[in-house]
């Protein structure tokens, strides 16, 4: 797709694209981007251009629209993508290595590498810092939510509960490629180790030379993962999915990736593999709503911060009332863009993001609602008083000094969320999503006497009398006994 240069009137709402002279086409050697410039632009800015749209204006079809995101074709995808899983299945080990030469251009002798046996990775004092802040924020709140054994007897003599046991065997995915991504080794890996899953593979691409990224193996090492995959793509799911040689098999695997990796893991859990995944996944977004005293410095770099992801994330700035400087923000979006080593990629995310006006925070919440980000900063004053509207959203930053950054690091909130609308029906990776959850119920006499006849006729009602007998013979049983004992 290329940049779309677009007009604006005094208000910052779209009239049509602007006509400028032919298109000349400019393929750069360093990117798999595609740029489309004006004939004589310079080749040296990067446009950062947004569409706009003021919700007062538009019919309800239309904004609902808005909550399309850029277009993935998973049908091309799938076709693509099925016969790696297929080969995966049937060759295992050879396969994978096989892929990996093509896809990554390494050569591997070994997929699998047992963590155990790895040495300690060397890091500067102040990158562990970092990481060991993050690992022990993200250890404090997922282990918060590990809740306490509770019985219920819900009649005298019946009694239930639900306990937890953690799945056996997981696999995270850790996409490497263009950007290397340790703090997602920790946002899997640690509400694993809490919830004492016992194998636990983590996929991510090798380096050139077929090593794992330092920070990676750190975090890995440090949470408690068993065995590294050397492996990226659709290659490493299926070699989680089915299980190699080398890789043991596992039963859900997590993580975000491209759209590869997100077509592997929809395939791979309706498929004989019997595996779960985390959830649907597209590519990374945000959503900031802002009002006349947030920065638009602040604003600027928020949504630069996940547009800078890939050509295919989607941004949307949400403004609030009059008096916001939109003036001010699109010179900020532009300057910071030009300066960014990933500004070719955010600048394609740009050109299929947009910016809504909204008349008053219940519009704009409204609309955020419909839309379900992944990310949603809400950088307006009092924002706290807003969080009980909030219906729909992957994770929440409220107020001006929150940015999205510190859930996608340190926090300690798990930055693996549901994307491209998914927020609606789904939340971000948990303690739970590592846990399975069993009901336990037992009766005593008296409870079978009390709830007995309930469920008799209910099984009667349903025509199974094979249920019904089983509690009817128990009755009988316990009737005959108090009868004997009697005489």
């Amino acid at each position: 797709m290329g940049t779309q240069l677009l007009c604006f009137n005094r208000t910052n709402f779209l009239i049509k694209p602007l006509q400028t002279p032919p298109f000349l086409f400019i393929n750069h050697s360093n990117s798999n981007s595609n740029l489309i410039y004006p004939a004589g632009f310079s080749t040296s800015k990067i446009a950062c251009s947004m569409k706009s749209y003021k919700l007062s204006d538009l019919s309800h079809a239309e904004v609902e629209s808005l909550k399309a995101r850029p277009r993935i074709d998973f049908f091309s995808i799938f076709s693509m993508v099925r016969p790696i899983v297929d080969d995966v299945r049937n060759r295992g080990d050879a396969a994978v290595k096989d892929y990996t030469l093509k896809f990554d251009t390494v050569k591997l002798n070994k997929i699998v590498e047992s963590v155990h046996d790895l040495p300690d990775p060397e890091l500067d004092a102040p990158i562990k810092e970092a990481f060991d802040v993050a690992y022990d924020n993200i250890y404090a709140f997922h282990l918060s939510q590990k809740s306490a054994e509770k019985i219920v007897e819900n009649m005298r003599g019946v009694k239930c509960k639900r306990v937890a046991r953690s799945i056996g065997s997981v696999g995270l995915y850790v996409p490497g490629g263009t950007a290397v991504l340790p703090s997602t080794a920790l946002m899997l890996s640690v509400p694993a180790q809490i919830a004492g899953c016992k194998t636990v593979v983590l996929a991510t691409p090798p380096s050139k030379d077929g090593s794992i990224c330092k920070e990676v193996l750190y975090c890995a090492k440090k949470a408690g993962v068993t065995h590294i995959l050397k492996a990226g793509g659709a290659q490493a799911i299926s070699a989680m999915a089915w299980g190699t040689e080398s890789c043991p098999k596992v039963e859900k695997i997590f993580g975000p990736g491209n759209q590869y990796v997100t077509a592997a893991k929809m395939i791979l859990q309706n498929s004989e593999a019997m595996i779960s995944i985390d959830m649907p996944a597209g590519p990374s977004e945000v959503l900031v709503i802002a009002d006349r005293h947030a920065s638009s410095v602040h604003i600027a770099a928020d949504l630069l911060s996940q547009a800078e992801h890939g050509p295919d994330s989607q941004v949307v700035l949400v403004t609030v009332g009059d008096g916001v400087d939109m003036k001010a923000i699109e010179e900020e979006i532009s300057n910071q863009c030009q300066n960014l080593p990933r500004g070719e990629f955010a600048s394609k995310a740009l050109s299929h993001s947009f910016t809504v006006f909204a008349r008053d925070m219940v519009e704009a919440l409204s609309f955020s609602n419909m839309y379900a980000p992944e990310h949603l900063i809400i950088n307006v004053q009092d924002a706290e008083k807003w969080e009980c509207f909030i219906e729909n959203a992957g994770s929440v930053f409220l107020g001006q000094w929150t940015p999205e950054s510190v859930g996608d690091y340190a926090s300690g909130t798990n930055h693996v969320l549901p994307t491209y609308g998914y927020a609606r029906m789904y939340g971000g990776v948990s303690l739970d999503s590592f846990l399975k959850y069993i009901t336990v119920q037992s009766l005593t006499e008296e409870g079978l006497r009390k709830l007995g006849p309930y469920v008799a006729k209910m099984a009667e009602v349903e025509g199974l009398e094979a249920h019904k007998r089983a509690v009817t013979l128990r009755l009988q049983d316990i009737e005959a006994r108090q009868v004997t004992s009697t005489t």
